[in-house]
């Protein structure tokens, strides 16, 4: 990122989104999903849910995943039709039942015997019969950080293979519901396309195992979990989208020509196209350490407390040698800490700091612990 009189004079903390990225990014979505007829792309809105991008996505023609009742409600108020929503969730409320049942939403993804069971209490009350598919829990590792990993028997999402029967037993005595697919998602940030290899060659056991019960469902749902390379934002600014989706024609049967075959794609959507754009407040010398103390904080981006995670780190307003520093927020936990021994340009007070990749639970994920406000965010390429 170039520092220029528009980008120096913007209120920090903030977010930087680059619509022009994110619209070249769409068309590749688009371009590389559109080669194979049965294949549908949702955009899960809990990796950002800015209004502005939404309207922009759904320009390209995606549809929306959704994680609660009010990401369906500010999916409809963006232009997403109940018809193209998605629903997952491991604990949905009767009142976000009762919004998604509203809106005629595509599916309900269920994650539970008792769950199914009240979304069709839920229906009957209001003379509706509503689509779901069973989240299965295939035990496929994403081999990924162990908080973003939902695929393994030990999460607590989705149904387990031995509960599968018991499931399908009970579907019939519940005439509100109708079984319309099958839906995985196994984790995120997976760039290892062995991984969703492994998982296509489990949804094709299960779906023979339902075929051999006369069960052929018109769906199937794989859940998202692509990975970016936030260590080369400017290299690689857009995602592998074209082995992620031969993978799947390559390695998935539909059990019917006419399956339709859907994808939750987040991450690889926004991340590279947000920045958060920080000042920094002081340069602080310890024993054996520099300090540089920005007025971002873990509040305004929370991954690296959270996960651990990297994030490409610079000064655009320094042109000066460079330097080793821990870079840290003002939030008094010894977890505010965006990265250690960063190399950045020599770094005084004021200067513009950029941390790269934060389109995807940056934003969406911000708080006002401490009461400091939420950060800003400003657009290019209106």
């Amino acid at each position: 990122m170039q520092l220029t009189e528009k980008i120096n004079a913007l209120q920090t903390p903030c977010y930087l989104y680059n619509l022009t990225l994110l619209r070249k990014t769409l068309q590749k979505v688009t371009e590389e999903a559109g080669r194979y007829p049965a294949f549908h792309v949702h955009y899960a809105i809990k990796a950002n849910a800015n209004p502005v991008l939404l309207k922009v996505i759904r320009e390209y023609g995606l549809g929306a995943d959704c994680v609660s009742g009010n990401e369906i409600k500010r999916a409809v108020e963006c232009g997403f039709p109940g018809n193209a929503i998605v629903y997952a969730g491991v604990g949905k409320s009767d009142e976000e039942i009762r919004t998604a049942l509203q809106e005629d939403i595509f599916c309900f993804n269920c994650e539970s015997l008792p769950e199914i069971r009240i979304i069709n209490e839920l229906a009957a009350q209001v003379n509706k019969k509503a689509h779901i598919a069973l989240r299965i829990n295939p035990n496929v590792d994403a081999h990924t950080h162990h908080y973003i990993t939902t695929g393994i028997e030990e999460n607590k999402f989705g149904i387990y293979l031995c509960d599968l029967d018991q499931v399908l037993a009970e579907l019939p005595s519940l005439p509100h519901v109708k079984l319309t697919g099958l839906h995985f998602h196994i984790g995120s940030q997976i760039t290892d396309m062995t991984v969703f290899r492994s998982l296509c060659l489990k949804a094709n056991e299960i779906q023979q195992y339902l075929k051999n019960r006369g069960i052929v469902l018109p769906h199937i749902n794989f859940g998202g979990g692509l990975g970016i390379d936030y260590n080369n934002p400017h290299a690689e600014p857009i995602a592998d989208f074209a082995s992620y989706f031969s993978t799947f024609a390559r390695h998935f049967d539909p059990t019917s020509p006419n399956q339709q075959v859907h994808f939750e794609l987040g991450r690889s959507v926004v991340a590279h196209c947000g920045d958060l754009l920080s000042r920094v407040l002081y340069v602080k010398e310890g024993k054996n350490k520099k300090f540089v103390i920005l007025d971002a904080g873990m509040n305004d981006l929370l991954r690296p407390a959270l996960y651990q995670a990297f994030h490409k780190i610079e000064n655009i307003s320094s042109r000066l040698p460079e330097e080793k520093y821990d870079v840290v927020g003002p939030i008094c936990e010894s977890s505010d800490c965006f990265g250690k021994d960063v190399t950045l340009t020599q770094t005084t007070r004021g200067d513009l700091i950029v941390i790269h990749s934060a389109g995807a639970y940056g934003e969406t994920m911000a708080s006002r612990y401490n009461l400091r406000n939420l950060p800003g965010y400003y657009f290019e390429g209106m």
